[in-house]
């Protein structure tokens, strides 16, 4: 995680954008007198909201399941 000021950032913005794309990660940008901010990709941000959502509601009780019921029969081969 790289962290820049406005004004580099501003500055910067080609070289910026292409390193947190090409590092696969995010870049927090300090604001005098302002919240941060963080830059993340698109394929960055699509993943985190697919993950959201797999661990969210109905999907994250399917996924627990799933999981219990593997972790069962692996349970029951070790017995044999």
């Amino acid at each position: 995680m790289k962290i820049v000021n406005f004004s580099n950032f501003r500055s910067n913005l080609k070289y910026w954008f292409d390193k947190v794309v090409d590092d696969v990660n995010e870049l927090i940008i300090k604001r005098k007198g302002g919240k941060d901010l963080v830059l993340i990709s698109l394929d960055e941000y699509n993943s985190l909201k697919e993950t959201t959502y797999l661990l969210s509601g109905k999907n994250r009780e399917v996924l627990l399941n799933s999981i219990n019921e593997l972790e069962r029969r692996k349970s029951d081969n070790s017995r044999l």
